[in-house]
């Protein structure tokens, strides 16, 4: 099949231009490739992990500890996805040093400036970057993922473990966070009318 590129071409899903280094909230979704249900399942309302469910959840825990900048805060592993609010504290890698003026990692045309959870409002900072973060949970959790594969018979996957891009929302009020907190927290409870719900 030849490419077509009003067919194949592929959207991101991540705010075009953001530098996701900056401190702050983020609402973090990642789904499962071919939304497969590998971690688990919902059973009254409540979230039954299995081991590669419980395996997931460890890995989230770990953030903190690569990325001391990163506070992995409200969380929920769903059968087939990964809803997460991550705090980028905004304090930086010791082993960056400050050259000129500005600290940034990515510099940028103009400031972007956004809200936190205490209506502050925030310049740039310079801190781990998003996408970072995120793909050191995949590898990581893959590479699990496949040990348990090979040595306690958990499903395969086709291709990769995690679809190829996820979805970032940047926190920017107080009411946005409690609303997606809750949202997270609810999650299993509303699994039947979710949009990645399999049978």
């Amino acid at each position: 099949m030849a490419f077509d590129p009003e067919k194949h071409h592929r959207r991101s899903i991540r705010l075009k231009n953001y530098d996701s280094s900056q401190a702050g909230p983020y609402f973090v979704t990642i789904c499962v490739t071919d939304m497969e249900c590998f971690f688990g399942v919902v059973v009254d309302g409540k979230m039954a992990l299995n081991d590669a469910g419980k395996m997931i959840e460890k890995w989230y825990r770990e953030l903190a500890d690569k990325f001391p900048d990163i506070e992995p805060i409200d969380f929920v592993v769903m059968p087939n996805h990964f809803h997460a609010i991550v705090i980028n504290n905004g304090k930086g890698n010791p082993n960056i040093k400050l050259v000129g003026a500005d600290l940034c990692v990515r510099p940028t045309d103009a400031k972007t400036e956004h809200l936190v959870p205490n209506g502050d409002i925030l310049g740039e900072h310079i801190g781990s970057p998003l996408h970072r973060v995120v793909q050191w949970f995949e590898t990581m959790s893959t590479n699990e993922y496949i040990r348990g594969v090979k040595d306690h018979g958990w499903p395969r996957f086709r291709g990769k473990l995690w679809q190829r891009n996820y979805y970032e929302h940047i926190i920017r009020s107080q009411r946005s966070f409690e609303n997606i907190s809750g949202y997270i927290e609810n999650n299993p409870e509303k699994w039947e009318d979710d949009r990645f719900y399999r049978p």
